[in-house]
Parts: structure tokens; C-alpha cells; sequence
């Protein structure tokens, strides 16, 4: 009897191939899903992250369209895979294309955003494209402007993170592209955390769909719950989890001051190594960035930050690097938290809890992959605690894990740093706003209240002079937080050429400021003249909960202006000051 991958109705170029490349036998998923998904089956797969599920739609999409009795025109697609990142699209891409290509005459096509749309159409005329991949937005772009793309012929559609397509809002793009496709075609939703969102999906977009449960139980990691027919296994509950059994994940409760130490204490103990940091926002990385590398500890190790706010070419060159490294450091946000699979990641150091629980099995599925062994470590704050449980209640094992026994001395240099580099000194100011802001919106808010967070500590932990004037430390009288004696204005950059221009700015804002005198706003004088009407408490609360955010909003885009020479430190200085009088 054959077994392995010989036993799937492979052809002998894709099982050669698999041999060259080292897949000497599949995983569970890839076990339950390609013969299916080879045959004339709609396949819903539902499988932990890093279990392989890129080679379980990447095959039987190959072989589909190797059996076509006539190969396709150049403007004629065969299959379109769609994934909600660009890091993930270009993955997927690069597993397909050796397999593409044991298939003379198919092609296969790369269509996410942060290139030029135009050239993507000029080159599916020229090259063609059987086999598309790409994001939701730069599909259903392309699809538009190239009218001469033959989507009648399209034999297999490929939903890879399927949750997470629909949580970031592609909803109206998938179904856009979904009504291109012609009705007869085997379709597959992918995905690590199947949500009622996704079910719905494939209720709407499959055809007699089964469904593939591959689960991990405590007697063993990757075993097959089963499939069926949207009809549940009836495993132990008790016995399955959302990770694989050779990840551990452990936690430290600290207070915010002990984070950063925590960190490069853990990064100097793991310097050999490849780990990838997470951090709530796109400023608490680019904090992160600008301080590590500063600290004596860590001058030596190589540091590369990634989040959505760059641009692609950057992020692009950033992941190829760390990915091709021996050992480093990844300092990022939730993008790179799904499905990327790179290499011998040893560490996952998830330095604040996502914002949405659902990334917490994708954070820590960048490691122990496809049956390797991996660590993850996660930092709560003492009224944090309570996640360790919510996280077991959604088959998620954590075990606690002690404070490292010396931590180095880091804030002095931290705190020396951001009074003599206005570098430091903004990207702190940026990433505590940012952080409290995000605390504020977490989807866990029974766990995560901003009302318990010590914002003097967490001022501190980002080495900020002053406080800003927010919502949010209205009325907190025990901030545990000493301003320091260095006037923020007087800090400069070390960048000279940066500095000059800062300067300049701040002489041209003293010229405008010295021209005329801002008129107050009417609208709000009227406001005041408003009789107050007395309104239910949940009403009143509600109301209070939106002008604290809108307040917040305003504060920060304040800082923002000032920060880009819009605004002269008077004019910052008078503004927040009105916001605080009213």
C-alpha cells in the first residue's frame, strides 16, 4: 500500500518535487484536505496555524488545472487565491510557483497593493496570469480595469485566512470578485480560527462543502479530529487546544516599568537566536526601534522593525532579511501575525496582548511549525492576570513563568536618551498616545479597562518628560510619575540637518504668530449658550465616553501638527490649554 504523499492523486512532476524540497510525508491537514480538495469537493479547513495548510490548497489547485483538457489562453484564469496581507500573498506565491511550474503552459501572478495597478495590468496582457494571487483590494482592482480577463474559465477559488479577510473589512471585495466567478467551481476557505462570520461565507460561496476539523489533542499534536459535513466531531472538548503541543507558552506579570527591562534582559539571554517582538501599535514599534539599539545591551544585535505604516518596498525588504538571517530581532505589529512561515523562529515575545484575541494563536504560530518545537512568552500587567484564564476557556495553555532574576538598568539610559534627542523624546510621546488610545479600543474591556492602567508607570516605561494634557488623566490624582527638570522644548535633534529644518519652522510659525491673532471659535461660544437638559445616566455616560475619545482624537492630531512644524509651542501650548478649560 502506498503512503505519504504518494497515495494523493498527485501527479509524478508535483510528487518528484515534493521529494527535492524535503516533504517526505504530509501533515494532518494536508492528510484530510488535498484528496478532497483534488476531487469535486468545497472544502472549509479549519486547522491551528503552521500546520501546512499553504500545500493543501496549492497542490490541488496545481492539479486541477494540469487535468484541463485544453490549456488555457494567456487572458484566461484558472484560479485565483486571495489573502488579506501582501507578506502572506508573496508567501503563498513563492510555495506555488515551483509547483506552477511543472506545468508548461500555466503562469502564475502576483496582485497585491503598493505597486503601481497599471503596470499589473499591462503585465497580465503581455505575460498572462492562470493562477492569480493577491490581496481582496488589488484583485478586485485589476479585475475591473483589465477587460480583457477571462474569469468564465476559472476552475478553483482559495479564501487563505478567511476570518481575517472578513475582520479587516474585505467583505464588499470578496464579493465583488466572488460574482466574476463563474458558479461551477471548487472553492476552499482557509483558515486557523473559524469564525460565524466564515461560516456564513461558506454557506453563501460553497457547494455541498465539507468540512475539514484538524484539531490538536493532549495525546497528540496535529492529530485529525475529523471531517464531515458541518457536523461537528465528537472529540473530547477537554482534551483539544488551539496550539500545537510542541509550542509552550508561558507569561510574566510585571508592571510597565519592568517591561522594557524584561525584554532586553530576555534579548541579551536569547541573542543567538531568532525572535519576533509584538507590540500593540505602529508607534510602540517605531518606540521600540529607536530605543533598543541605543541601549548598550543591545548595540550589538541586529534589530529590524515591520508594520503597516510602511511602505511596501521597506516592509518587503525587512522581512526577506530577518527571514534570511541566522538570528535577530523582529520588532512588529499584528501584520505579521498571519500565516507568514519564517524559518527557525525560536522565540515569540508578544510584548503587549493583541488587541483582538483571535491574533493571539497567529502571533505565537510564527514558531513550532509543521511539527517543530517553539517558545512564546507573553507580558500582562498585574490587573492583566485574568487573560491567563480567558485564554484556557479558548484552548490556549499558558504556564506562568518568573521574572527575570537581574534586571539591567535601563530607564536611567532611557530617560538620559529622550532629554537629549528630540527623537526619542517624540517617538515615546507618539507611542504612549498611541497605546492608550488602543488600550482604550481593546475588544476585551471586562480585562483590558483603561481605568486600571497606571498611566504614571506607563508614562515612565516611555520615558516621557510631561504629561499630555488627555481625556483620560483628567481627575487621576496618583500618576506615581516625576516630570522631569528638562524643559521639552529645549531638547533638540541629534540630527543636525533635521534640527535645522525644525528650527526654521519655529522662526516662520513666530513670524505668522506675531502677524495676527487666531479668532475663537463661535461655535463653541454658542455651545455654551445651550440650556444643559438632563439626560438618563447610561445616556449621559455614553455621551461622556464619545466627547473623551473626540477629545483624545483632537489632542493627538494637536500633537501631530506641532510635531510637523504646523504648530508653534505657543499655539500647542494654548490649544491644549482650551481643550482643558472646556
Amino acid at each position: 500500500m502506498r503512503s505519504g504523499f504518494a497515495a494523493f492523486p498527485l501527479s509524478p512532476a508535483v510528487q518528484s518535487l515534493l521529494l527535492q524540497q524535503g516533504f517526505q510525508q504530509p501533515t494532518p491537514v494536508q492528510e484530510a484536505t488535498i484528496p478532497l480538495f483534488c476531487g469535486n469537493t468545497d472544502v472549509c479547513v479549519d486547522a491551528c496555524t503552521g500546520s501546512g495548510k499553504t500545500l493543501a490548497f496549492v497542490l490541488p489547485v496545481v492539479e486541477r488545472l494540469r487535468r484541463l483538457e485544453a490549456p488555457l489562453r494567456n487572458n484566461q484564469v484558472g484560479a485565483v487565491i486571495v489573502s488579506p496581507t501582501r507578506e502572506l500573498a508573496r508567501q503563498i506565491f513563492d510555495v506555488a510557483k515551483p509547483f506552477v511550474a511543472t506545468v508548461a503552459w500555466l503562469q502564475a501572478a502576483l496582485l497585491v497593493g503598493g505597486t503601481d495597478a497599471a503596470a499589473d495590468v499591462d503585465a497580465f496582457k503581455r505575460f498572462g496570469g492562470h493562477v492569480l494571487v493577491g490581496t481582496p483590494g488589488r484583485l478586485d482592482d485589476i479585475m475591473q480595469r483589465c477587460t480583457s480577463m477571462d474569469l468564465r474559465t476559472v476552475e478553483v477559488l482559495v479564501l487563505d485566512e478567511a476570518d481575517r479577510l472578513l475582520d479587516m473589512g474585505f467583505r464588499a471585495q470578496l464579493d465583488a470578485i466572488m460574482r466574476r466567478l463563474p458558479r461551477q467551481r471548487r472553492t476552499g476557505l482557509f483558515s486557523a480560527t473559524q469564525t460565524d462570520a466564515v461560516e456564513a461565507l461558506a454557506r453563501a460561496g460553497l457547494r455541498n462543502p465539507v468540512r475539514v476539523n484538524v484539531a490538536v489533542t493532549a495525546a497528540l499534536s496535529g492529530r485529525i479530529r475529523g471531517h464531515d459535513h458541518w457536523v461537528s466531531s465528537h472529540a473530547p472538548t477537554d482534551m483539544v487546544q488551539r496550539t500545537p503541543n510542541t509550542l509552550r507558552i508561558q507569561y510574566v506579570v510585571c508592571d510597565p516599568t519592568q517591561k522594557l527591562p524584561q525584554l532586553v534582559a530576555f534579548l541579551q539571554e536569547h541573542v543567538n537566536q531568532k525572535v519576533i517582538v509584538y507590540f500593540l501599535t505602529c508607534a510602540c514599534v517605531d518606540f521600540a526601534s529607536v530605543v533598543l539599539p541605543r541601549l548598550p545591551q543591545c548595540t550589538s544585535m541586529r534589530i529590524w522593525a515591520l508594520h503597516g505604516r510602511m511602505k511596501q518596498t521597506v516592509r518587503g525588504a525587512t522581512l526577506a532579511a530577518f527571514a534570511g538571517a541566522p538570528a535577530g530581532i523582529l520588532l512588529c505589529t499584528d501584520v505579521a501575525a498571519r500565516g507568514l512561515d519564517i524559518p527557525d523562529v525560536h522565540w515569540i515575545v508578544q510584548y503587549d496582548p493583541p488587541q483582538d484575541p483571535s491574533a493571539f494563536v497567529h502571533r505565537v504560530g510564527r514558531t513550532a511549525r509543521m511539527g517543530r518545537s517553539g517558545d512564546a512568552v507573553v507580558y500582562l500587567l498585574p490587573h492583566e492576570i485574568t487573560y491567563v484564564e480567558f485564554l484556557k476557556v479558548r484552548k490556549i495553555p499558558l504556564q506562568q513563568t518568573a521574572l527575570a532574576g537581574e534586571l539591567p538598568q535601563v530607564q536611567a539610559e532611557l530617560q538620559r536618551h529622550a532629554e537629549t534627542d528630540r527623537l526619542v523624546m517624540e517617538a515615546g510621546m507618539k507611542a504612549f498616545l498611541s497605546y492608550v488610545r488602543a488600550y482604550k479600543e481593546h475588544h476585551c474591556k471586562f480585562i483590558f479597562r483603561l481605568q486600571d492602567l497606571s498611566l504614571g508607570q506607563l508614562a515612565t516605561s516611555f520615558a516621557l518628560l510631561r504629561l499630555p494634557r488627555m481625556p483620560e488623566i483628567k481627575g487621576y490624582r496618583s500618576f506615581d510619575f516625576v516630570p522631569s527638570v528638562v524643559d521639552p522644548e529645549s531638547v533638540r535633534f541629534k540630527d543636525k540637518a533635521r534640527e535645522k529644518q525644525r528650527q526654521a519652522a519655529l522662526r516662520q510659525r513666530r513670524l505668522q504668530g506675531q502677524a495676527g491673532v487666531a479668532q475663537p471659535d463661535r461655535r463653541r461660544q454658542q455651545a455654551t449658550l445651550v440650556p444643559e437638559v438632563h439626560l438618563p445616566a447610561a445616556k449621559r455616560r455614553k455621551m461622556q465616553e464619545k466627547n473623551d475619545l473626540d477629545e483624545l482624537q483632537r489632542d493627538y492630531s494637536l500633537l501631530r501638527k506641532f510635531n510637523k512644524g504646523k504648530l508653534s509651542a505657543a499655539e500647542f501650548e494654548a490649544a491644549t490649554l482650551e481643550g482643558e478649560v472646556q
